[in-house]
Order: structure tokens, then sequence, then C-alpha cells
């Protein structure tokens, strides 16, 4: 424990901070699994808002919220496939000659 009153106050600020901190990160981890798991224009947003906040809020580096809201954005992104049934090559007749 420290002993002088400045380093009292400075670790009672330390706790405070590190308990904000953490329960911020625990949000943005539950939306970013929210949004992946069902990947909703509302989920996404929320998911985006939170890593911009988190940046701000010097939480977590701001190449890895641009690689994270990359993901998301290619989430929302991702073309339906339709499926074409692939026809098969027709086989072809040889002529055969005949007495």
């Amino acid at each position: 424990m420290p002993v002088i009153k400045s380093a009292q106050k400075k670790l009672r600020k330390d706790r405070k901070r590190t308990k904000r901190n953490k329960d911020f990160s625990d949000r943005l981890k539950t939306a970013l699994k929210k949004a992946k798991k069902l990947p909703t224009d509302k989920n996404i947003k929320d998911a985006v808002v939170l890593v911009d906040k988190a940046v701000k809020n010097n939480i977590i580096h701001k190449n890895k919220a641009a690689r994270v809201k990359s993901g998301l954005s290619k989430l929302i992104k991702k073309p339906r496939q339709k499926t074409i049934p692939i026809k098969p090559k027709s086989l072809k007749k040889t002529k055969t000659k005949t007495s």
C-alpha cells in the first residue's frame, strides 16, 4: 500500500478507471460477438459505435479498431449466393459409318 497521500489518491483513481475500462471492454466484446453471430444492421452499427468510443477512451488501438470495423462491414456486405445449377457438358455424338 502506498504511504504518500498523493499515491493513495492515485491508487483510488486507478482502481476506478480499471473497473470502468473493464466494464466497457466487456460491453464491447459482447457487442462484437452478437454482431458476428447475428449480423443485422442494428447489431453492426451498435458494435461500430462502441469500437469508436473504445478508441476515443484509449481502450483499444486505432488500427485494431479499423481491422474490427472492416470485418464487421464485410459481414453486412456479404452477397447472397444464388445457386445456379451447373449443366453437364453434352456428350458429343460421333458419327459412325454404316456399311
